[in-house]
């Protein structure tokens, strides 16, 4: 697993804030990462969505949370795979470890107010691999998007990006999901859910406001990444 380094200023922000992205954990192992994150002396913890893996497959997920949230304030978003996995008493849970999750909502924490974009999944739903993602509550985007002083976004999909985010005044947005395209050659993605062949958004910083992360585990063992290492994101924001 790799480290990758982002910085971008912000107006508002007092102090510099590093902030650790664990996307796309997927009920794995952690241990490392959490390593490398105390390592780093992250000032915040944001997990934008999929650290659930599926119904019976939540304990590593849970405990991570657990972990992350002794070490420094913890934020956590809805994906695809927590309305999979536990749709009923996912609040109650990640409450139960300390971290917070952010529901259609946001928090203030390290400076900065945090929200979390929930996955447009419902109970039920089949996730399609090249069908368009369900939309998200644009009540909330529109609600966050009012709001002043800094801010951070916790949006599983990027594929939300352009129709639902690119117009709105959210300075700054972390994603996951599309697991940096799993196979990536001569520069471009192959493929991502939600996107489909050769998509647009897999890895990187994209227009200064928007941090992909390729997800810090692989959840498809039978089908190897190629030129795509997986990956955590610390994200140093510093006054503008």
């Amino acid at each position: 697993m790799m480290t990758t380094y982002y910085t971008t200023t912000q107006a508002g922000v007092k102090t510099p804030i590093r902030v650790a992205v664990v996307a796309d954990l997927h009920n794995g192992e952690y241990h490392h990462i959490l390593h490398r994150i105390e390592a780093e002396q992250a000032d915040l913890i944001v997990l934008p969505g999929d650290f659930l893996q599926g119904e019976d497959k939540t304990a590593r997920g849970f405990a991570f949370l657990a972990a992350a949230a002794k070490c420094c304030p913890t934020f956590c978003s809805i994906g695809n795979h927590e309305v999979r996995a536990c749709p009923r008493d996912l609040d109650a849970r990640v409450a139960e470890t300390g971290a917070v999750l952010l529901d259609n909502e946001a928090r203030f924490a390290s400076g900065l107010w945090v929200g979390g974009l929930s996955s447009g999944y419902r109970p039920g739903m089949k996730q399609g691999r090249t069908k368009p993602t369900p939309p998200p509550d644009q009540s909330f985007i529109t609600e966050f998007s009012n709001m002043t002083g800094p801010r951070l976004l916790l949006c599983h999909h990027p594929e939300y990006y352009r129709p639902y985010l690119r117009e709105k005044n959210i300075p700054l947005i972390v994603a996951g999901h599309a697991h940096g395209g799993q196979w990536e050659m001569f520069g471009q993605a192959i493929f991502a859910p939600g996107q489909g062949l050769f998509p647009r958004y897999t890895a990187g910083f994209y227009h200064a406001r928007m941090v992909v992360s390729r997800g810090v585990t692989n959840p498809h063992p039978l089908i190897p990444r190629l030129g795509n290492p997986t990956e955590l994101v610390m994200l140093d924001i510093w006054p503008g």
